[in-house]
């Protein structure tokens, strides 16, 4: 893992219910929902060139992640953007940025989960961060964590919530083990993605990526199943055990902070020829490409 602390971030200004408050004064109520019991619902964004790559893309997840969870309102995406655009003009931001959007259920009455105890409409917290892709694209290691991703009918991955213990503990495995990051299967035993990315295989020529039965809609993830077509790539989603990942030719994980980054090995079984393989390479540079021309002008 590449991410630390950048000096760039010292003096942020960070945006809180459209406040714009220097991040060493910036604050959430005790009350607010996110802080009682994870009651929120977030998105992570990068800003290249002045531009948000798949800005509604994103926003539509926030909004169907907030209706799921029966949040009595949500802001406009154009109160969204423009939200985006008063912190990063503030912060004199362009490029080279990610932003973490979160929005909370509100501020509570008096401390209790029942959403009646939120009488004050959604809070929009809007942090963006100078922030360069935090893998090592020369290949990252995975460990399987012991720690299942759950069941729709337990807490479905299609909504896109902040409660984010699953993953926390995924990551505390992966440290202990000395490795980048942790597979996680889904209570079937399968793949469903890491700790903080979606996972891609490539065998026998066909691109491969787990179904998202138990993990979230990534917008990355989809984003590289558009760019395969074009790139004449066969691809096939589906339920995938690790020793098909531990024979597959090359693998990659994507995800917006990081962007796709290849995976050397898992569980200590090299991947491949321990390099970036040539698909990964062609995708990662489709998906450079893309993002780097493409998106909602914000800057």
């Amino acid at each position: 893992m590449l991410q630390q602390f950048d000096e760039r971030n010292r003096d942020l200004i960070v945006n809180v219910a459209g406040a714009l408050t220097h991040r060493d004064a910036a604050g959430v109520s005790p009350f607010d929902s996110v802080v009682q019991g994870g009651d929120a619902v977030w998105e992570g964004l990068r800003l290249t060139n002045g531009r948000i790559f798949a800005l509604e893309e994103h926003l539509a997840r926030l909004r169907r992640s907030a209706h799921a969870l029966a949040f009595a309102a949500v802001p406009s995406d154009d109160s969204m953007t423009e939200e985006i655009r008063r912190t990063l003009e503030a912060n004199g931001m362009r490029d080279g940025v990610h932003i973490r959007l979160t929005l909370t259920r509100g501020v509570k009455l008096t401390s209790g989960m029942d959403p009646r105890l939120n009488v004050t409409g959604p809070c929009l917290i809007v942090l963006a961060e100078f922030k360069d892709p935090v893998y090592d694209l020369s290949g990252i290691r995975l460990i399987t964590s012991s720690v299942r991703r759950p069941a729709p009918d337990s807490l479905d991955p299609k909504i896109h919530h902040n409660n984010l213990l699953p993953s926390i503990l995924a990551k505390i495995e992966a440290n202990v083990a000395g490795a980048d990051d942790a597979v996680m299967l889904d209570h079937r035993g399968f793949i469903a993605e890491t700790n903080a990315t979606h996972i891609f295989m490539v065998s026998s020529g066909v691109l491969l990526t787990p179904t998202t039965a138990s993990c979230p809609e990534g917008i990355t993830r989809a984003t590289v199943l558009e760019l395969a077509v074009p790139a004449g790539l066969a691809v096939a989603e589906g339920d995938y055990t690790l020793p098909q990942l531990y024979n597959a030719a090359e693998a990659f994980v994507t995800g917006t902070m990081g962007g796709l980054a290849p995976v050397v090995s898992v569980d200590g079984r090299v991947i491949g020829d321990g390099g970036i393989g040539p698909v990964t390479k062609q995708l990662t540079e489709a998906y450079q490409n893309l993002t780097a021309t493409t998106g909602t002008v914000v800057v």
